[in-house]
Order: structure tokens, then sequence, then C-alpha cells
């Protein structure tokens, strides 16, 4: 009791075939397939991000020297009055 047998993996896999049909079995374990990876990138990010060895985190952004002839043009700005309804 607790462990299977070939019989009982076969009945398993039959069943998951009635069940689920061919045609959507391939989908499914590549949509599996994509969900795995995208989980082991975030963790593998998590891990990154969390290390103290990480300076790019931490390091400012380099700001930019304009000459005398060049203008600055501010970034433009969300307008509220769009976002309500």
């Amino acid at each position: 009791m607790g462990t299977f047998g070939p019989t009982h993996w076969l009945i398993i896999a039959l069943l998951v075939l009635v069940l689920f049909g061919a045609k959507r079995l391939p989908d499914a374990a590549r949509g599996l397939g994509r969900s795995l990876r995208i989980f082991k990138s975030e963790m593998s990010e998590m891990h990154t991000e969390g290390s103290p060895s990480a300076p790019a985190a931490q390091a400012p952004a380099p700001t930019q020297e304009l000459s005398a002839g060049q203008q600055v043009t501010p970034a433009p700005q969300a307008n509220p009055d769009l976002h309500k309804a």
C-alpha cells in the first residue's frame, strides 16, 4: 500500500487521456513547462536581489552633463484628469 505499480500508472494515464483528450494534453504540458520556467526565473531573481553582493541595485543612476547649447526638457507628467470617470 502506498506505491503504485506499472498497471496503476497505466490506468491513471489512460484516464487522463480520456478525460482531457489527445489534443489538449500537449498544450497543457507546454503551459506547465512555461509556468515552471517563469517560476524558476522569478525565484532566481529573488535570490539575486536579496544577496548583499548585488551592487547594481544600490548604485545611483549616472548623471549627464549638458553643454551650453542644450536645453533641458522636462519629463511628461501624467494628467490626473484623464483617469477620472
